[in-house]
């Protein structure tokens, strides 16, 4: 079922909704392997059957290319889907624990059991991945789910709350459709879970809401993610690999490279490199390549079309008010206090930075917030090593970009001012899931060691017990 937004003259009331998941959840419906696998197939199903209907209205919200739809969300969401159907029944098995001798007679294990009613609150770059993949997570943990897509991608948005309901169970599951009024209603109430993606402005009235109910929360916050390149590293590919993770959906990727760290030798035969990848994938002019994509409203196109005067113009910098066209830019003279540097870019903008070495690149890196993304380009293993042990981050690539996200068995989450809690696969079963901690006791032998009155004898025996 789709909750329709409030009108203007009152806030909307969502507790009749609430109550209902919650009368849902306590039958035990969402308990039902079969259930959770049954859901898992029709959100596989829907992404299959109306794959056009999405691509379609991420075009009309991004840009975006049908196949860069489909590579980044629509397929990813129902890999993500399938993983978690195919494994469902080994995560939700009890686990055996060892028991100390103390203990003994008796057994220990952990058994998952779901959290309730959670709540989904999505973004707008990647505005059909980012509540379906949280909906797939919830879902194999057994749950009853509330989405809430983004308005600023309103075509996504409206498949997400029409087809929702026609491929899942709408008394298990909904969507609600608004803004900030609907979304602060939503926040109102006792969920027993939160998954938020955004900025962490949001992410805190989030957190600060979810505190007067002890709600748990999941933020995924992004941050301004490095990219170091060694010069060792092989030039060509690097350029290519950073230039795809870079523009891919015009920037707006939470775990896109936001600036490079590179030495100046390094940076003259990069910069033309970079060129020729931007060539490559989307022609001379790139505003006229159907493989490139917009930026969402007018609001980000003039915050991205400030920031391109924070440097030297060395690739791109067209702009296109009209269109909201910012083309895929890279700046280099760019220093540590300029504009583009004071916060998360989330745009087509690349800026450089000169950085004598590896171990200057990691002091500049460690004296800002933990990024939800790190990149290092280098053939030298110990280089490697030392980036992963001295950056903190919530996700690390070495020799590519954002290609961690295709790997199934790796958890998705940030760190710090990135984020807190991870999701995807197994791991996202374990965010939406309460391990419970489970003791069962035989009936004799009962030793009386610990039992009043106390004595050195039985102190002495208790200690050898354990």
């Amino acid at each position: 079922m789709t909750e329709a937004a409030s009108s203007t003259t009152s806030p909307p009331d969502y507790s009749p909704m609430f109550a209902d998941l919650k009368a849902t959840f306590e039958t035990g419906r969402t308990m039902s392997l079969a259930w959770r696998a049954e859901q898992l197939s029709a959100l596989e199903r829907m992404l299959v059957e109306c794959e056009q209907e999405i691509m379609d209205a991420l075009g009309s919200d991004l840009g975006k290319h049908p196949q860069e739809a489909w590579a980044t969300e629509i397929s990813y969401v129902s890999a993500d889907a399938a993983y978690c159907r195919k494994n469902l029944k080994r995560w939700a098995k009890k686990r055996k624990v060892s028991t100390p001798m103390v203990g003994k007679p008796g057994k220990s294990w952990l058994q998952p059991e779901p959290l309730g009613v959670v709540l989904i609150i999505g973004a707008w770059n990647y505005p059909a991945q980012l509540v379906l993949a949280g909906l797939a997570a919830a879902i194999s943990a057994g749950n009853c789910a509330v989405l809430k897509p983004s308005e600023l991608a309103p075509a996504t948005s409206d498949v997400v709350a029409r087809r929702v309901p026609e491929y899942l169970d709408g008394e298990c599951i909904r969507v609600v459709e608004g803004g900030v009024p609907e979304t602060s209603a939503l926040l109102e109430l006792a969920w027993d879970h939160i998954l938020y993606t955004g900025g962490g402005n949001v992410g805190r009235i989030v957190m600060a809401a979810a505190a007067k109910h002890l709600t748990p929360v999941t933020l995924e916050l992004g941050g301004k993610s490095p990219c170091v390149v060694m010069p060792d590293a092989d030039l060509p590919t690097t350029a290519r690999r950073i230039a795809w993770g870079k523009f891919t959906n015009a920037g707006q990727t939470c775990i896109a490279p936001d600036y490079l760290l590179v030495d100046a030798e390094t940076e003259e035969k990069l910069v033309p490199l970079l060129q020729q990848a931007v060539r490559e994938m989307f022609g001379e002019n790139p505003e006229t390549s159907d493989s490139y994509g917009r930026i969402v409203n007018d609001r980000h196109f003039a915050r991205l079309s400030g920031l391109l005067g924070s440097g030297d113009v060395a690739i791109g910098g067209q702009t296109n008010a009209e269109t909201r066209y910012i083309g895929p830019t890279v700046l280099t003279g760019v220093s540590a206090d300029s504009p583009v540097m004071r916060e998360e870019i989330f745009g087509p903008i690349l800026p450089i930075l000169r950085s004598d070495d590896l171990e200057a690149s990691i002091r500049f890196i460690r004296a800002s917030d933990k990024p939800l993304a790190a990149y290092i380009f280098t053939r030298d293993s110990a280089a490697e090593s030392r980036f992963l042990e001295k950056v903190s981050c919530g996700n690390a690539c070495i020799n590519d970009t954002m290609m961690f996200m295709t790997v199934d068995e790796l958890p998705f989450g940030g760190v710090g001012a990135s984020g807190m809690g991870n999701y995807s696969g197994e791991y996202g079963f374990r965010t939406f899931s309460h391990m419970k901690a489970v003791m069962k006791r035989g009936w004799w032998p009962d030793f009386r060691v610990r039992y009043a009155p106390f004595t050195d004898r039985k102190f002495n025996l208790l200690r050898k017990l354990r």
